[in-house]
């Protein structure tokens, strides 16, 4: 099964060299492991457009959809026997990037 890693934060300030070397190693880990889908990660809110094509045109405002005090900044899509490994991968990724995490499967 796959499930969705998302990385939250409350900064847009990227990723120390520090937790750049540890999210590094946890990615080969992945890897290595055969968990690894994909990963990225993604510019802050003030970047995002919202697009809401469901009327009689398409609507775009800039921001994100929901205004917040922390927001997504990165994510892994990992391949997991079973929600518990998720959970164990995403803790060690969370402590690899220093920030929270939130799991949740694909359909």
């Amino acid at each position: 099964m796959q499930y969705l890693i998302s990385v939250i934060n409350d900064s847009t300030d990227l990723a120390t060299p520090e937790e750049d070397a540890a999210i590094d190693v946890f990615n080969d880990r992945l890897r290595a492991e055969g968990h690894w889908v994909f990963a990225g990660g993604l510019g802050g809110p003030d970047t995002a457009t919202v697009i809401d094509n469901r009327g009689e045109e398409a609507l775009f405002s800039d921001g994100p959809f929901v205004e917040s005090k922390e927001f997504l900044v990165g994510f892994w899509i990992i391949e997991a026997p079973d929600l518990d490994v998720a959970l164990r991968l995403a803790s060690e990724g969370s402590r690899a990037c220093n920030r929270k995490i939130e799991v949740r499967p694909f359909l």
